[in-house]
């Protein structure tokens, strides 16, 4: 099967103040996080326009804005929890889909290189990209089956673990993508943005709201925890994840 064979799909949600990246106020206001993700959105989008896939799927929760570039066909997220939705998106598909989340704009298409090779599933079933918070920031199936995903618990640090189980317990051959940070929290911002392309919007908003400073003083609030290996910039010293893509 040729790599572009693979339906690529992107869960979403619409980048709208109030509804998206809400773990990340009080350092950012909402209107502020949802310009993170809106960054975080079109980055994506953007890497996934020059694959070279047969179709192009934006699973979204909201409405499209002008964030959307060509080349996409957008179809709503059905109803349910998470393992129901990305369940839903599987079950359009017919042939291999690989499907990602919003929240790594470090996302770039090496990265998905071995999912869209032409031998990319010869000898492999499905693939897995582990998020570093225990979750999945991809999913590749060489035979897209809703059952593969309907009841693996979502959202919990060992969401990623259960579904490597469930696709190794139903006889696939999984093979597994680098491990990748998602955007959650303050604290992931600047590790982020510092992965990303220098030219990334998400780096760049990520520069423009000054997300290091804000970051040390998320980290040093009343009751706050460590920020896990967040980065401090030079420049912010004095002040000092998809499965919640979908909703």
């Amino acid at each position: 099967m040729r790599g572009g064979g693979v339906t690529v799909l992107v869960i979403a949600k619409e980048p709208r103040p109030g509804r998206v990246k809400t773990r990340l106020t009080p350092a950012y206001t909402p209107a502020e996080a949802a310009r993170l993700a809106e960054a975080a959105l079109a980055d994506t989008l953007a890497v996934v326009r020059g694959l070279p896939a047969r179709r192009r799927v934006l699973v979204l929760d909201g409405a499209p804005g002008d964030w959307l570039p060509p080349g996409f066909t957008v179809v709503p997220q059905a109803a349910g929890g998470l393992d129901e939705r990305l369940a839903a998106a599987f079950g359009g598909c017919t042939g291999p889909a690989l499907l990602v989340g919003m929240d790594t704009p470090q996302l770039t298409a090496a990265l998905l290189a071995p999912a869209l090779a032409g031998d990319a599933w010869s000898a492999c079933d499905a693939y897995l990209g582990p998020a570093q918070d225990g979750g999945f920031w991809a999913l590749g199936l060489a035979r897209p089956d809703p059952e593969l995903l309907r009841g693996v618990p979502m959202s919990t640090p060992h969401t990623g673990a259960a579904q490597h189980r469930r696709l190794r317990e139903a006889g696939l051959r999984v093979r597994e993508l680098p491990p990748l940070r998602d955007v959650d929290t303050p604290a992931d911002v600047p590790p982020v943005a510092e992965a990303a392309a220098p030219g990334s919007r998400f780096a760049a908003t990520a520069h423009r709201l000054d997300a290091w400073t804000r970051a040390a003083r998320a980290a040093t609030a009343p009751g706050a925890a460590a920020p896990d290996g967040a980065a401090v910039h030079p420049a912010a010293a004095d002040g000092a994840a998809l499965d919640r893509a979908a909703g």
